[in-house]
């Protein structure tokens, strides 16, 4: 756990205290948040955090319901700790985004062990899943991209946007498609959402070696800057 960044979501004091005074000193570095609003302040200053460890009831809302928006943040894993042991609940939890899941009373030993093991599984896949380019590099399982070694700091969708267009490099992609993909919403009216993802993304890939190209119909090509 040395040098991994974790967000514990806990309204329990008692228990948020232990586990944070266990993950510190393995060299972890611990964001505590007692509700969802002070994990959302974490996810804010820190997006890059390694893994998230989540109660379900708290005293703003529902751990579970907040998986969706979590991932729309980060893809670090996420390991549900709550004192709710129905069954049912665990499904939820594990068919709604969780990674893992783990019930009330337990032993930090445990709980330890469940978290080296998630990120032991993430930097295994990560292995050989990056997607390059010349200088442009985007790694698939993060879902980051870095352009000469930086960060580019791409959206969600404008990272997906990005990957599809890569994964297609010098196929016109009708925006239609392109929508449905990253949006996985039928494109209706919002066409627009389309051509601002990729009117950012055009700018962010300046310098690249690469481009975004319209062509006839409105398609979108990811090709080699002649």
């Amino acid at each position: 756990m040395k040098g991994k960044i974790a967000l514990m979501v806990e309204d329990n004091e008692h228990v948020l205290a232990l586990n944070r005074s266990v993950l510190e000193r393995e060299g972890c570095t611990v964001l505590p948040a007692g509700n969802l609003a002070g994990a959302r302040r974490a996810l804010a200053e820190h997006p890059n955090l390694d893994i998230v460890v989540l109660d379900i009831l708290l005293p703003d809302g529902n751990g579970l319901a907040f998986i969706p928006e979590l991932r729309e943040t980060t893809p670090a894993p996420v390991l549900m700790l709550t004192s709710k042991r129905d069954y049912g609940d665990m499904v939820k939890g594990l068919t709604g985004g969780a990674d893992d899941y783990m019930t009330k009373p337990y032993r930090v030993e445990e709980l330890l062990a469940r978290m080296v093991a998630l990120l032991h599984r993430r930097d295994a896949a990560r292995e050989g899943a990056l997607l390059t380019r010349g200088a442009l590099a985007l790694d698939m399982v993060a879902q980051r991209a870095f352009l000469h070694g930086e960060d580019m700091l791409l959206k969600p969708r404008e990272f997906a946007a990005l990957c599809y267009l890569m994964q297609h490099e010098g196929e016109g992609i009708p925006a239609e498609r392109l929508y449905e993909t990253v949006w996985k919403l039928p494109m209706g009216g919002s066409a627009g959402a389309v051509k601002t993802t990729v009117s950012r993304l055009r700018k962010k890939l300046e310098g690249s070696g690469y481009a975004i190209t319209s062509g006839w119909g409105g398609g979108y090509c990811f090709e080699r800057e002649q």
